[in-house]
């Protein structure tokens, strides 16, 4: 099984912000940022600064993705 932060970047957009945006207002590492552009996985603690930031439920952010 995989993760996806698809909904993420999608969120973002239609929240108009962008993925600098959120690493700057977060002190996300750029390392981070990359490893969920490359939908690898990331500290769960990262995970909800983004959701406490966006006033989101972690579900809406990322989704695990069958790789059969």
């Amino acid at each position: 099984m995989k993760i996806s932060y698809k909904k993420l970047w999608i969120m973002l957009i239609e929240r108009n912000i962008s993925p600098v945006t959120l690493r700057r207002e977060l002190n996300i590492a750029t390392g981070t940022m990359t490893k969920l552009r490359r939908n690898e996985e990331v500290a769960l603690s990262v995970l909800l600064r983004i959701c406490e930031y966006l006033d989101c439920n972690i579900g809406d952010i990322c989704d695990v993705v069958r790789t059969d």
